[in-house]
């Protein structure tokens, strides 16, 4: 799987998450502090975003100091759904009931060992064929679009 990858610092797991994909046989596509681009969150993790959005990556993953403003900047663009990731139940709910294609993580809060858990939950985590989730995610991919006023 091709994963975008963004941070907009190096601190904490942030030199961490790059390897560890690789580990699982994921291409990882870099932005933002992780190469020479603009660092600042709203840039890079829109870039990331933006990846996923294209078609260029199947998924990314997205960090800043909190996770916040990485979730906030990667949602504005078209076709993600993005979610802050704080433990591994959140990441398998996130895929199942969400289809988040967007993993957003806290530098500050998550240890290497959480973060392992998150990514194996985020990758074996499947989304539900269940009718009320399917309605769910067609809604919020509606709730983006410009309504007409009428």
């Amino acid at each position: 799987m091709r994963i975008s990858l963004a941070s907009d610092s190096l601190d904490g797991v942030a030199p961490l998450v790059a390897p560890e994909l690789r580990r699982r046989g994921h291409t990882v596509i870099l932005h933002g502090a992780l190469a020479d681009e603009r660092a600042d969150w709203a840039w890079s993790c829109e870039s990331a975003a933006r990846d996923v959005s294209a078609g260029h990556a199947d998924q990314a993953v997205v960090c800043c100091w909190t996770g916040t403003g990485a979730s906030i900047a990667a949602n504005k663009v078209p076709g993600v759904r993005a979610a802050l990731c704080v433990d591994a139940p959140t990441a398998d709910g996130a895929r199942t009931w969400n289809d988040a294609n967007v993993l957003a993580l806290s530098l500050r809060l998550t240890s290497p060992q959480v973060l392992v858990e998150i990514l194996d939950a985020w990758f074996a985590g499947s989304v539900s064929a269940d009718a009320g989730d399917v309605a769910n995610i067609a809604h919020v991919d509606e709730i983006s679009q410009p309504r007409s006023l009428s």
